[in-house]
């Protein structure tokens, strides 16, 4: 985190902590929120969390959030995600919740908004078994009618959207133009008639999901933003999601660090710590200096979009989410490598730790893409 913090985010760096500490800081505490882990999200202890004002971070005040910038809320998930806070479901809500205020009717800012700082739970479906990486060639059709649109089609991948209120779904409302021309982004209720979601079976528990849309009617109403115009209201987000990845994997990093320091430091062999012997000693310096590379990275970038929050930082969130993404999954792997036989057990919990980063580099815009937008950036 950033050498110098204001008073204000040293309280609430610590509270998180605390709170983290008290409320899952043992693995029997985490396994029974999560049902031995296979729920990544726990709604009553994710409710404390919107109960203490955490949930409406970046909420603006009208709302009942605190109305705060990019470096609380990065420091707020590093925070949780070093506590190992099982609020999976906080990510998409935060990336959904800011679509809805900047291009949401106010009756739709009102009831998601306030929603989040209640503690309600919301999704946003881009992915389609043909579209991935390509999100323009999506084909999830939403055919105008009287009074709304017919939702026909199937997406996949989308997080949380079985513990969800909503989904902001992407669909396409026209074949004009060029594939990101005439998509339209719709509120749906994951109570929907005509909507089915089945879940997918993951390394990582019930984290995503298959959706499938069967004559699935929405009002003219659940139009978000303007019709036809979601490329470029996505484009808006981009500073955040992958801010936000960013953040909770350099705390998941910072974890497995410090998980894998103590391990060498107690762990004796041939009659001294292993963490002593220089083969792991050099691999233990060159993780921290990474470490403290990143959290310089994403904290500079999140001051920059703290002081130009309408700019689109393309290059900067994308080097933040590549760097920080990558770096977890190494730092995983490396202490299960230290770990030996024990980072293989469960009882250990660095096997989890990995098993929540090696993802990291594939949602919200792989490490490919990530490093060819930043290689448009120069030209190239």
């Amino acid at each position: 985190m950033p050498r110098v913090l204001t008073d204000e985010r040293r309280d609430l760096v610590k509270a998180v902590a605390d709170f983290c500490r008290r409320e899952c800081g043992t693995k029997e505490q985490r396994d029974k929120l999560t049902e031995g882990g296979q729920e990544p999200h726990n709604q009553k202890l994710y409710e404390k969390m919107a109960g203490l004002g955490w949930l409406g971070i970046v909420i603006p005040e009208e709302y009942g959030g605190a109305g705060q910038g990019m470096t609380d809320l990065c420091l707020f998930l590093e925070e949780t995600a070093y506590g190992l806070a099982p609020i999976s479901g906080f990510g998409t809500t935060v990336i959904t919740a800011a679509a809805y205020e900047k291009f949401g009717t106010a009756e739709q800012k009102r009831r998601i908004l306030e929603g989040v700082t209640a503690g309600r739970v919301e999704a946003i479906s881009m992915s389609e078994p043909g579209a991935g990486s390509d999100v323009g060639a999506l084909t999830c059709s939403a055919a105008h009618v009287d009074g709304g649109y017919v939702i026909n089609g199937q997406k996949t991948w989308c997080s949380n959207a079985h513990i969800a209120d909503h989904i902001l779904l992407i669909a396409r409302t026209s074949l004009d133009g060029s594939k990101h021309d005439g998509l339209t982004q719709f509120m749906v209720p994951t109570d929907a008639v005509g909507l089915e979601i089945r879940g997918i079976e993951t390394m990582g528990g019930k984290e995503v999901n298959d959706l499938y849309f069967t004559d699935c009617f929405v009002p003219d109403s659940a139009v978000v933003g303007s019709v036809g115009k979601a490329w470029p209201q996505l484009m808006t987000g981009l500073n955040l999601e992958r801010m936000i990845l960013a953040a909770l994997m350099l705390g998941t990093a910072r974890r497995a660090f410090d998980d894998t320091l103590v391990y060498v430091r107690q762990r004796e062999q041939f009659g001294q710590p292993i963490g002593s012997f220089q083969a792991l000693k050099h691999r233990i310096a060159d993780m921290a200096t990474e470490l403290a590379c990143a959290g310089l990275l994403v904290y500079d970038v999140a001051a920059a979009i703290d002081a130009e929050p309408n700019r689109v930082f393309a290059r900067e969130a994308s080097m933040a989410k590549l760097k920080c993404t990558e770096l977890a999954k190494h730092v995983t792997l490396e202490g299960m490598q230290m770990l030996g036989g024990y980072g293989y057990a469960t009882e250990y919990g660095m096997e989890a730790l990995l098993r929540s980063t090696v993802v990291s580099t594939v949602y919200g815009g792989t490490s490919e893409i990530q490093r060819d937008i930043i290689g448009k950036t120069y030209g190239l």
